[in-house]
């Protein structure tokens, strides 16, 4: 028996792509993307605004020089996307917009996760989507456990922290680590914690690891709600034949030594604050 199979047995698997035939090939239960909205800018028509915004803005304030200027367009664009990020409201208005889309397609809202950064403003956003719409919320970009705990207490339906993205800035940070043991990973050690508070204290919240860079750090996570995962890593747990065991459970979350932690804003930001890694990838 293949590693995929054994890994299905005990987790929900996504494909992570967009590519049909690689969803046909491995038969995940469903399938997960990350479209990016910043290069997409450059070229979609309901983002020329902010492109403009940001053009006029770095002919006032830029450099002498085209590539100076440039490079303020840029940073700029990127401000001013996050600004947008930050607005609840109007990350609620696209929600339903989006739900709204889907339905006059027919298909329910049920079938649907509706995608949002775990910042605190983009929790709060999912809170309302799923208290008062009973739309479901993927809370994604998802690095700390102050996010994780943020999301769980506003009840969202599932988070994807991000395993292989930790585990590239701890790499970054420390040159003279050249790869970790698959238990050890930090990413790996991040999501284990997750998904043990989770389980310890009750919460619904569903957890899907994501950002995988090999298959260890995939079977080091074996047991966890869902994994979403790469076309070529799945493709290399189907030709690996051994056996997988079992690394996490309910039944062995409950003995984890995390203490339970009463989440406001104040909390989160002075959580994420002191956190360097995530706050230097979540913000």
């Amino acid at each position: 028996m293949s590693v995929l199979e054994n890994l299905k047995s005990m987790t929900t698997v996504v494909a992570d792509t967009g590519d049909f035939e690689a969803i046909k090939e491995f038969t995940p239960q469903d399938a997960t993307t990350n479209p990016s909205l910043i290069l997409a800018a450059a070229s979609m028509d309901r983002y020329k605004p902010l492109v403009n915004k940001a053009i006029d803005f770095a002919k006032e304030k830029g450099g002498s020089t085209l590539e100076e200027k440039i490079e303020y367009a840029v940073d700029k664009l990127f401000v001013l996307f996050g600004c947008e990020i930050l607005k609840i409201d109007a990350q609620i208005k696209r929600a339903l917009r989006l739900i709204q889309l889907y339905e006059e397609e027919g298909i329910s809202k049920e079938r649907i996760l509706i995608k949002l950064s775990s910042t605190w403003e983009g929790i709060q956003a999912a809170k309302e989507l799923e208290e008062k719409h009973g739309i479901h919320c993927n809370l994604t970009l998802l690095f700390s456990m102050a996010q994780a705990v943020a999301c769980a207490e506003a009840k969202v339906t599932l988070i994807s922290p991000f395993v292989g993205r930790i585990l590239d800035w701890h790499l970054a940070k420390n040159p003279s680590v050249k790869s970790y043991a698959s238990d050890e990973d930090p990413g790996v050690v991040s999501v284990r914690r997750i998904y043990n508070y989770y389980k310890k204290f009750g919460h619904a919240t569903v957890v899907m690891g994501a950002s995988f860079r090999n298959i260890g750090e995939i079977c080091s996570l074996a047991g966890c709600d869902l994994l979403t995962i790469s076309p070529k890593l799945l493709a290399e747990l189907e030709a690996t034949k051994e056996s997988l065991p079992r690394k996490l459970s309910p039944e062995n979350a409950k003995g984890s030594s995390d203490e339970k932690i009463d989440m406001n804003e104040r909390v989160f930001r002075w959580m994420l604050n002191e956190d360097q890694m995530a706050n230097g990838e979540a913000l």
